[in-house]
């Protein structure tokens, strides 16, 4: 679905991407992961069009979109949930819902029936349809966030740093989300710097460090990897499936001795 060859970008002087190139298929969850300043949200916008390219390709279901603007790409089937959210802070949960589905021709009932679903994905937005979005918490935001992308009824859907300054309940419901928007076959390319629980959910993933991409693989083979678990896992045993983000556990049992 998606092919990325050999593309850089800039910042001023600064090349942020060096030569990544990657590939998502249909159906897949595929992670990016790295430290800060990796160059794992550059990319994310330069697929979404709101990043100039220097040089290199990005193919979006067969067709060149390296130099489409992004407003383009949305009704073409691509759809982001920024990092730091950024939903519509004035406007209401069922607003930005809307505004998700802005550029789709489709009747009142059936948009109606959508936002339907996305609310009984995430019970709470539907708890706070009328409030408006800058007053609820920042999970809250999150789910907003990712509900307005999946309303645009994505061919693939990118998720950047979904987890970023949640706390682990949380962040446990973002990863349940995740994983059964993959059980229905979303196609889904997620930034995440918890490295555990992104490879843990993910088919394969590619490592980036200083704008390069330094390992790629199946998810789970990276999980075992001893140079990746050395680099930016830890020393903790590998996340799974089916054993699932104990971490919240441990997070819990911080709290309770603070």
């Amino acid at each position: 679905m998606l092919k990325i060859d050999k593309l850089k970008v800039n910042y001023g002087a600064v090349e942020a991407l060096k030569d990544v190139s990657l590939e998502v298929n249909t159906g897949e969850v595929v992670t990016i992961i790295g430290g800060n300043g990796a160059g794992k949200s550059t990319l994310m916008k330069a697929i979404s069009g709101l990043e100039p390219v220097i040089s290199g390709s990005v193919a979006f279901c067969g067709k060149d979109i390296t130099r489409m603007p992004g407003h383009f790409r949305v009704p073409l089937g691509i759809a982001q949930s920024p990092e730091g959210r950024q939903v519509f802070p004035d406007q209401s949960v069922y607003d930005n819902l809307m505004l998700g589905a802005y550029h789709r021709d489709i009747a009142e009932g059936e948009l109606a029936t959508e936002i339907a679903e996305q609310f009984r994905i995430f019970p709470r937005l539907k708890e706070r349809r009328g409030q408006l979005a800058g007053t609820m918490s920042g999970g809250e935001q999150q789910m907003l966030a990712i509900a307005r992308a999946l309303m645009a009824r994505p061919k693939l859907l990118l998720l950047d740093e979904p987890s970023l300054g949640l706390a682990p309940l949380i962040v446990k419901e973002i990863f349940s989300v995740i994983s059964a928007l993959k059980g229905q076959g979303v196609t889904i390319l997620l930034v995440e710097q918890m490295a555990n629980q992104a490879l843990a959910v993910a088919d394969r993933a590619y490592i980036l460090d200083t704008g390069k991409v330094t390992h790629s693989g199946r998810a789970k083979a990276l999980l075992s990897d001893p140079r990746v678990r050395d680099a930016y896992l830890g020393k903790k045993k590998p996340a799974t499936e089916s054993s699932g983000l104990s971490y919240v556990k441990d997070a819990q049992r911080s709290t309770q001795l603070q």
